[in-house]
């Protein structure tokens, strides 16, 4: 088996993703501190595993001595994120307010003018600052406090949808683990579970302090749960190859508890099968709700200790694109 084309694709696809959310609805995060953060997070999830620093150097092709200088200079800098650009643009609209373009592209000279754009754009569609005008006569004013918070509510409440899911996910969770398996700064992170648990959305559990959750239910058309939707199918269909290959687990059978499958159809209007086929995730859907619902009544009345339980994670997608598929099934 070459596993080494294996996580070539995998990585291509994930970069897929990337690419994609980074683009969605128009926007455009800060990306500089991506390359360093999936190596640091690659580099400790290789640890986990048992692997030393010299076997996991030797993998990366590097020194060891170079190894631990690059460790050390990306984990001094890993808080900065790439963000040193947007908040110094973010600082002169608000001292200069209003202020027009021209002036921010000759204060800002030194830096490529693409990525100045660029931060501007993000600026204006975070809702931090104001844009008006065409041509040389955009100007950009901060908005007042007042915009500000109403125009973070909706970013607040998709922070606070994530870190519900993945408390629901870990629990018992500490800050820690939230904090690492979400890649959140501390102040954002706080604000978040001190919203939560205002909201009884999750209960803390003191010394050492974890956090829980009884269920989390985003529902469907929710426009500030895609992001949290997104993060836990993916997180599911992950573990799950995880826990597989954990498993030593390299086929599937009939029997299997842990894994997944893929079927493809070749399918059009008016096909006999056609409403069957693309009706496979709404079916899903509607299946799994309800076994949510009898789920959590049944436990409301009954319960078992907690080592004697098992959680179950399931998870289904579907893609339509078109009728050239071949109709081939592959199981994970």
């Amino acid at each position: 088996m070459d596993v080494g084309t294996l996580i070539d694709a995998i990585v291509r696809q994930t970069t897929v993703l990337v690419a994609q959310l980074a683009t969605a609805g128009g926007g455009r995060p800060q990306l500089a501190h991506t390359a360093n953060q999936v190596f640091l997070d690659l580099v400790d999830s290789l640890k986990e595993q048992g692997l030393t620093s010299k076997v996991i150097a030797d993998m990366f092709g590097l020194a060891l001595r170079t190894y631990h200088s690059k460790i050390e200079r990306l984990s001094e800098s890993r808080t900065i994120r790439g963000r040193s650009l947007w908040e110094a643009l973010l600082e002169y609209i608000e001292n200069k307010s209003p202020v027009h373009r021209t002036d921010v592209l000759a204060r800002f000279s030194y830096d490529d003018p693409i990525s100045v754009r660029g931060v501007l754009k993000d600026l204006v569609d975070s809702g931090m600052v104001y844009r008006t005008g065409r041509g040389d006569d955009v100007q950009y004013r901060a908005a007042e406090q007042r915009e500000i918070v109403a125009g973070r509510r909706g970013a607040e409440e998709a922070v606070a949808n994530l870190v519900a899911m993945t408390v629901h996910r870990l629990a018992p969770a500490s800050r820690e683990d939230l904090a690492s398996a979400l890649s959140l700064d501390r102040e954002r992170l706080d604000r978040a579970l001190t919203q939560l648990l205002a909201d009884g959305r999750i209960r803390s559990e003191a010394s050492p302090e974890r956090f829980v959750s009884d269920g989390c239910v985003l529902p469907l058309g929710d426009a500030l749960g895609w992001e949290a939707a997104v993060f836990d199918h993916y997180q599911a269909m992950v573990s799950a190859l995880c826990s597989k290959l954990r498993m030593g687990t390299r086929r599937a059978s009939a029997g299997d508890l842990v894994g997944g499958s893929t079927f493809s159809y070749r399918v059009w209007c008016g096909h006999p099968y056609y409403e069957e086929a693309t009706g496979l995730l709404a079916e899903f859907r509607t299946r799994g709700s309800r076994l949510r619902e009898a789920i959590a009544e049944y436990n409301s009345t009954h319960s078992a200790a907690e080592e004697e339980t098992v959680r179950v994670l399931s998870y289904a997608g579907q893609n339509v694109i078109g009728i050239e598929n071949t109709g081939e099934e592959t199981h994970d």
